[in-house]
């Protein structure tokens, strides 16, 4: 295989991988954020019952 093709495609791996952790970033804030609203409106159950 030829130098170019190789650097080509450790470049577009590196671009995919890039991607996937942006995604699985995104992922997580969402997950900690529905986590921390599902958080609060308990809390706000437990006061109004309170």
């Amino acid at each position: 295989m030829s130098k170019n093709n190789e650097a080509n495609r450790k470049k577009n791996k590196k671009k995919i991988d890039q991607k996937k952790r942006k995604i699985q970033n995104a992922e997580a804030e969402r997950k900690a954020r529905l986590k921390q609203i599902r958080e609060d409106f308990k809390a706000r159950e437990t006061d109004k019952n309170a």
